[in-house]
C-alpha cells in the first residue's frame, strides 16, 4: 500500500479493478504514465469476436487507431461502431483482401505501427486421413495469410520507428493437442518463419513475437467443451479455470509498447500453466 499511496500523492489516479481470477487489480494512471498506444495505429485481424475482439477494445482503449478486419459483417460494423474503429470486411486468405485492408488503414490514418496477426483454426482431426486439400488450406489460413499481411505491412512498420508484428497462435506450438492435428502440424511453422523474420526486422527497430493461448473462453473452446464436464476439464490447468480473452489482450498491448521494445522472437503462453515445457 505504500507504493500506492506514492503514486496517488504524484496526482496519478489509483484504483482497484475486479480481474478474472477472483483478485483485484491495481490500475494506475496519469499524465506520461500509460503505455504509450495513444495515437499510434494497429491493425487487428479475426477482429469481430473473441480474442481478435479484446484485443481491439484493449488497444482502442489505450487510444490506438484500430483497424479491424474479419469476415463477419454485422458483428464486425457493430463493434467497430461500438469502439470507433474502422471496419473493414473480407478474409485472410484473399490476398486481394489484405491489400484492401492496408490501403484502406493507410488512408484512414497514414501510417500502422502494429499488426496483431489473428484467424480462426483449422477444422479439429486426428493425423490419420489427412487430405491433401486440408493441409494446404491450413497451410493458407495459418501461415501464409500471416506471410502475406506481413510482407504488406513492413514499409509502413519500418517507417514507424517502433514496428510491432503480435502473432495468436495456440499452445499447440509448446505441446501438441489431441485430435488438433493440423494446428499441431501449421502453428509451428508460424513461430519458426516469425523468429527468423524477428532476425532480419530487428534492425529496422521493429519486434516480431507469438502469443500462446491455452484454453480462453470463446465460441471455439465453447464448441470444443460442449457436453463435458468442466471440473474434470479444468483439473489439466494448475489456475483451475478459463482464460479470459482479456487475459490475452493485456499481453498484446504490453508488447505493442515500449516497454516491451527489447522483447522479440518471443512465444509468450497464456495458458494458466497448462503447458509442461521448460521453454
Amino acid at each position: 500500500m505504500r507504493a500506492v499511496r506514492q503514486y496517488a500523492d504524484r496526482g496519478w489516479r489509483v484504483a482497484f479493478h475486479p480481474h478474472p481470477g477472483g483478485d483485484a487489480r491495481l490500475h494506475i494512471n496519469g499524465d506520461g504514465v500509460d503505455l504509450g498506444l495513444k495515437g499510434r495505429t494497429a491493425i487487428v485481424c479475426g477482429a469481430s469476436a473473441g480474442i481478435g475482439l479484446a484485443i481491439a477494445e484493449s488497444l482502442a482503449g489505450e487510444g490506438a487507431n484500430v483497424a479491424m478486419f474479419a469476415r463477419r459483417r454485422d458483428p464486425l460494423e457493430r463493434e467497430a461502431q461500438r469502439l470507433g474503429a474502422l471496419a473493414i470486411r473480407g478474409a485472410v486468405t484473399n490476398p486481394a483482401d489484405l491489400k484492401r485492408l492496408v490501403d484502406r488503414t493507410l488512408e484512414a490514418f497514414g501510417g500502422i505501427d502494429i499488426l496483431v496477426n489473428n484467424s480462426g483454426g483449422p477444422p479439429r482431426t486426428p493425423a490419420v486421413g489427412l487430405s491433401d486439400d486440408q493441409v494446404e488450406a491450413a497451410v493458407e489460413l495459418l501461415l501464409l495469410s500471416a506471410i502475406r499481411l506481413t510482407r504488406l505491412c513492413l514499409p509502413q512498420l519500418e517507417r514507424s520507428g517502433r514496428g510491432r508484428v503480435i502473432n495468436i497462435g495456440s499452445s499447440s506450438v509448446r505441446e501438441p493437442i489431441d485430435n488438433l492435428a493440423l494446428s499441431n502440424a501449421v502453428r509451428p511453422g508460424v513461430i519458426g518463419w516469425a523468429k527468423t523474420l524477428a532476425r532480419e526486422v530487428g534492425p529496422k527497430k521493429i519486434t516480431v513475437n507469438s502469443i500462446a493461448p491455452g484454453r480462453i473462453e470463446t465460441e471455439r473452446l465453447a464448441e470444443a467443451y460442449a457436453g463435458k464436464p468442466r471440473a474434470e476439464d479444468l483439473e489439466a490447468i494448475p489456475l483451475r479455470r478459463f482464460g479470459q480473452p482479456r487475459e490475452v489482450a493485456e499481453v498484446v498491448c504490453f508488447l505493442a509498447s515500449d516497454a516491451a521494445s527489447y522483447i522479440s522472437g518471443g512465444v509468450i503462453p497464456v495458458d494458466g500453466g497448462l503447458t509442461r515445457f521448460l521453454l
